[in-house]
């Protein structure tokens, strides 16, 4: 039997979990809906059997305009997937998408987020599906894609709709005007306030993060009224093929119209995203990709409100330490996990020549780079933990990458291929780690340009003063989505603390346990700032919504 999705079952079912989102937003706590384990998810069998059942089929989605069809996106992992997606006409897709915005806007804040709600659920209840999804297209290895294409990813969704309502709430749906006149009857105004959305969204969407980096725009776009036009990178098409399915599907049940959503996939070469990044009825892009196509966007797409996520160079700064083996181990994990394919991984280790203090008595730059390359060895020492970590390389332009950087500097540490058992076709590397001079203007123009995959350097510098210094410089020219720090001197956590609140970036210090400088959890973490050339928005807060609508107000006498 069908669910009842009219506004008042909707809102009984989802009411709860969003107010449970609102005290988390405010409070910064730990708080989720969505278990990441997946034994919550049952074993697994049959989202494995929806997965192998789209695969070699037209993934049909019965939207307007539908041209011809295209896709066949290939798996890192060596394998066809072989689906087509309906290409669109975009003089016919739009004026479709357009025609929905009346009702939908009309629904109001808390029911358009009670839809969204809806779709998340449904979503969350094929996690196992979309997991082999994501693993498939972004190279992850299946616990990630599980749980970062899966619950990690709606719950970033959960916090944009969280962020979206609270703004439009902010102003009160209607208010009396009352102005005192002295001896005469006073003026008095009915007004009446809505939030109104400002167009058809354009969300451009990634190849390593589909779902992660996708969700946040796709929700906070639908959730401020405005329909949501979906370009999927051509190499990870099918996650956000899903969640556009998912997403048609609820907002019929629910009497709205399904070309609220759409998919927007491209032929080869054809450069989908900047033809409609230019179109007047795009309204808002969010996009997450090289700095080159972002800074295109931010320059050209003027009639959009534009949200980026671009390339940046991530720094840590090693002063010292009081858990060495803790400090090492940490390192070890973020520089391997995911082949180092993700933006908030570290590559930069700024490191002073004459060494380090620690619990283990001092190291010399020397030491401590060899040690962490002892402790990486350690980690992917075993093949199969390997690949449990490392994923497979995304795409040949990561694997050019890793093969030519040993001709920047000393190689510390060596990349290894390790095979897969399941995948014999997989690209698996294990990370590289360069030895470089701080001080070397050839060395500076390599460890001050991102090398997207499991590449980083390990530069020295003079002292940690210089260290802070080149950590500043490379956030205001280069951006960074993650800092990190290791000191046991109250000084020189001020000294970093300082540095990122005046460069905006986002600072770890100390970590040494189980969590990570590349990881960041929905509903109390930023990812990104928005305030350095990494990134003009953060995941998630006020600003990356409130643009997204506009309040208009009516006046009428009383």
């Amino acid at each position: 039997m069908a669910a009842d999705l009219t506004a008042v079952p909707l809102i009984e079912r989802h009411r709860g979990t969003l107010d449970k989102a609102l005290e988390a937003i405010r409070t910064r706590e730990f708080w989720s809906p969505y278990p990441e384990h997946p034994k919550a998810y049952g074993d697994g069998a049959d989202g494995k059997a929806a997965f192998d059942a789209l695969l070699g089929q037209r993934f049909a989605l019965d939207q307007p305009g539908t041209d011809d069809w295209t896709g066949r996106e290939t798996s890192p992992y060596g394998i066809e997937l072989g689906v087509d997606y309906p290409h669109p006409d975009i003089e016919v897709l739009l004026p479709a998408m357009r025609a929905g915005i009346p009702a939908w806007r009309d629904a109001g804040p808390e029911l358009r987020a009670m839809v969204c709600l809806e779709i998340l659920a449904r979503i969350n209840a094929r996690t196992n599906e979309f997991a082999h999804a994501v693993m498939h297209t972004s190279g992850q290895a299946f616990t990630m894609a599980f749980q970062a294409g899966g619950p990690h990813a709606q719950d970033r969704g959960l916090e944009a709709v969280t962020y979206a309502y609270a703004e439009q709430v902010r102003t009160p749906d209607a208010a009396e005007w009352v102005k005192p006149q002295g001896k005469r009857d006073p003026l008095r105004l009915q007004k009446t306030f809505t939030a109104v959305p400002r167009g058809v969204a354009l969300v451009v969407g990634c190849n390593t993060f589909p779902t992660w980096n996708g969700y946040p725009g796709i929700f906070a776009s639908l959730a401020t009224g405005n329909p949501v036009l979906v370009k999927p990178h051509p190499r990870a098409v099918l996650p956000l093929a899903l969640t556009v399915a998912v997403a048609r599907e609820v907002l019929a049940e629910a009497g709205f119209d399904p070309n609220l959503v759409a998919l927007a996939a491209e032929r080869p070469g054809e450069g989908l995203a900047k033809a409609l990044a230019v179109r007047p009825e795009i309204r808002i892009i969010d996009y997450t990709g090289s700095t080159a196509f972002g800074d295109w966007l931010e320059t050209n797409a003027r009639q959009a409100q534009v949200y980026t996520e671009k390339a940046g160079v991530n720094t840590v700064v090693i002063d010292s330490t009081d858990n060495y083996k803790g400090m090492l181990s940490n390192l070890a994990f973020s520089l391997s996990l995911y082949s180092g394919q993700m933006c908030t991984t570290p590559q930069n280790l700024l490191i002073p020549r004459d060494g380090i203090t620690t619990d283990a008595g001092h190291r010399t730059y020397d030491e401590v780079v060899a040690d962490l390359a002892a402790s990486v060895e350690g980690l992917l020492g075993d093949d199969a933990r390997a690949n449990a970590l490392l994923g497979a390389l995304v795409n040949p332009d990561v694997k050019t990458r890793l093969e030519a950087a040993p001709s920047i500097g000393e190689v510390a540490l060596a990349s290894r291929a390790v095979t897969h058992p399941d995948f014999p076709d997989a690209t698996v590397r294990t990370p590289v780690l360069v030895k470089l001079d701080g001080a070397k203007p050839d060395d500076q123009a390599a460890y001050l340009t991102e090398c997207f995959g499991p590449v980083s350097f390990a530069v020295a510098v003079d002292s940690t003063t210089d260290a802070v210094e080149l950590l500043r410089r490379t956030v205001r020219e280069k951006g960074a989505m993650t800092v990190g720090g290791y000191t046991t001197s109250a000084e020189v956590e001020r000294l970093l603390e300082k540095a990122c609140w005046e460069e905006c970036a986002q600072l770890s210090l100390n970590l040494t346990g189980g969590v990570y400088v590349n990881q960041t959890s929905a509903f109390s973490d930023f990812h990104g700032s928005g305030g350095n050339p990494a990134a003009n928005a953060a995941l998630c807060d006020g600003a990356f919504v409130a643009g997204r609508f506009r309040v208009i107000e009516v006046r009428r006498p009383a």
